[in-house]
């Protein structure tokens, strides 16, 4: 909650005083478990403003109002991306996002991890676009701060990411579920009709490719840490 807010408070105070253009990387957390789908950036939300997750999804919510505030006292020019599920090559092993973990426990042929019944969805946007969005993003004009969703509007259950990435990774792991998270959202999926509209962007990497450029740098990450990787190594 300190680093959304007083970070983005004292990141602005830098691009206040120094005249810089400033990006905030939101999220698409802001729209909490959703009741509208998919998403557009009109939607106010479903947030828990007191359940586990709400740290973070209030705080991203917090440094909107900032950022906006700060344009509309103090002209600062501001864009805001609320960006949904990005994944792609370094992405860290352990920070718990779905797709690091699922790779990892594939390649090593451990039980892949589902919470709930895997039917719940989740719409990736591999790194490369993302950034393409960003940059296109910030080279708009300065009277363009409204926030912009960003994301691949391609739905996918955990259930087929599992299943995915099974087949890629040649992997001879099964499925384990374990219970839903408190307050985890059940469907995400950006309506992106207003970045295609300002930015003239679609994401244009598709997942299978994208994941397999994900799944080809975990393998090496592991290699070069002297572990074995299911299908580069066994031949599995």
């Amino acid at each position: 909650m300190k680093t959304c807010a007083q970070g983005s408070l004292n990141l602005l105070e830098m691009a206040r005083f120094s005249n810089a253009r400033i990006f905030q990387a939101s999220t698409s957390e802001v729209y909490g478990d959703p009741e509208t789908h998919p998403q557009h950036e009109g939607y106010r939300g479903s947030v828990n403003p007191v359940g586990p997750r709400a740290c973070y999804d209030e705080g991203k919510r917090c440094a909107e109002t900032l950022f906006l505030n700060y344009y509309r006292q103090h002209k600062v020019p501001v864009k805001v991306g609320r960006i949904f599920n990005t994944y792609g090559p370094y992405m860290r092993s352990n920070d718990g996002r779905v797709v690091p973990n699922l790779i990892g426990q594939a390649l090593r042929n451990r039980p892949l991890t589902i919470y709930g019944d895997g039917n719940q969805t989740r719409s990736f946007c591999y790194v490369d676009d993302l950034i393409d969005a960003a940059q296109r993003f910030m080279a708009t004009p300065d009277e363009v701060p409204v926030p912009l969703n960003l994301g691949n509007p391609a739905e996918i259950t955990m259930l087929e990411l599992a299943d995915t990435i099974i087949a890629l990774t040649g992997s001879r792991s099964r499925i384990t579920f374990r219970p839903l998270p408190v307050d985890d959202p059940i469907r995400r999926c950006p309506d992106i009709s207003h970045a295609r509209e300002k930015l003239g962007w679609t994401p244009s990497t598709p997942f299978v490719e994208g994941l397999r450029r994900t799944i080809d740098y975990f393998e090496s990450t592991l290699m070069a840490k002297g572990q074995t990787p299911s299908k580069a190594m066994t031949g599995s």
